[in-house]
């Protein structure tokens, strides 16, 4: 890969498995880890990364689904998960993971938004808010606090599947559990954790979205990037209220640079040719 990144982060949807056949699922996988652009880039590059609903293994699908915990463990085989990590002896698929060291650190967040989901309901649709659902379940919410109040790296990246801070747009999204998305932004707010960035995926486009309010007075930024093989047949303009820039429709893939010395940190979205559609510099405070 012309990147030669350091980390590769799944977002979901690494395969459309779609089935409650997990014979299915693995081949589906398989085929995946084969493909030679792949095997390349497994070969100096960590892999890591979460799944949301299609390699869950059912559209838009939470905690009801009865092969949640045999996906579990095709996903984390996929991900060369070794034997006796505690992803493979834990309820859900979430994990973290630091790279460098003391200044120069970061931490990586993944969310499960599936496993633990309750189950939200469509009109017109539309899905309705779920006003008392959870989104993560107890034990991982408790997981997380404990991981961002602990940190001590310079910059902590949280990965949700889904979006976190789009809210107008009909499909899957945090603001459809209006009460868990208010308790994960003033969880990471509270939480002290430095310099938080939302990454995110799922939705076949890329754009990135800034919240400022009180609880984040420097603004907290997500970068979607969900389009690396499919994105809208067509174009089509959504409301986005805390979208900068443009919301991207083609084919691409997202990356960070860090840069130490200047305390800068770049996030970009780039097309098939390395082309950036997107670029959005924060400082690292």
């Amino acid at each position: 890969m012309a990147e030669n990144p350091n980390v590769w982060i799944w977002l979901g949807d690494i395969v459309y498995g779609d089935t409650h056949d997990m014979d299915l699922l693995e081949e589906k996988y398989t085929l995946q880890k084969d493909i030679l652009d792949y095997r390349r880039l497994r070969l100096n590059t960590s892999v890591i990364g979460i799944w949301d609903d299609h390699d869950y293994g059912i559209n838009d699908g939470g905690k009801y689904f009865v092969q949640k915990a045999a996906s579990q463990e095709r996903l984390l085989d996929f991900l060369d998960e070794p034997e006796d990590s505690p992803r493979r002896k834990q309820e859900g698929a979430y994990a973290s993971y630091s790279y460098g060291i003391v200044n120069n650190s970061v931490k990586v967040i993944l969310l499960d938004t599936r496993f633990h989901r309750d189950t939200l309901f469509k009109e017109d649709r539309k899905y309705l808010p779920n006003l008392e659902g959870s989104m993560l379940g107890e034990v991982q919410w408790a997981w997380l606090e404990k991981e961002l109040q602990n940190s001590t790296a310079r910059i902590n990246i949280i990965a949700s599947g889904i979006q976190v801070i789009p809210t107008e747009h009909p499909f899957e999204k945090w603001s459809n559990f209006p009460k868990e998305r208010e308790h994960l932004l003033n969880l990471i707010s509270s939480s002290k954790a430095k310099n938080p960035v939302l990454i995110s995926g799922d939705r076949h486009i890329a754009e990135i979205s800034l919240l400022k309010d009180q609880r984040f007075p420097n603004g907290l930024y997500e970068i979607t990037s969900s389009g690396l093989t499919h994105t809208w047949p067509s174009y089509r303009e959504e409301y986005n209220p805390y979208r900068i820039g443009n919301l991207i429709a083609s084919l691409h893939y997202g990356t960070v640079n860090f840069d130490w010395d200047n305390e800068w940190m770049t996030y970009y979205i780039k097309g098939e040719k390395a082309q950036i559609y997107l670029e959005q510099k924060i400082p690292i405070r």
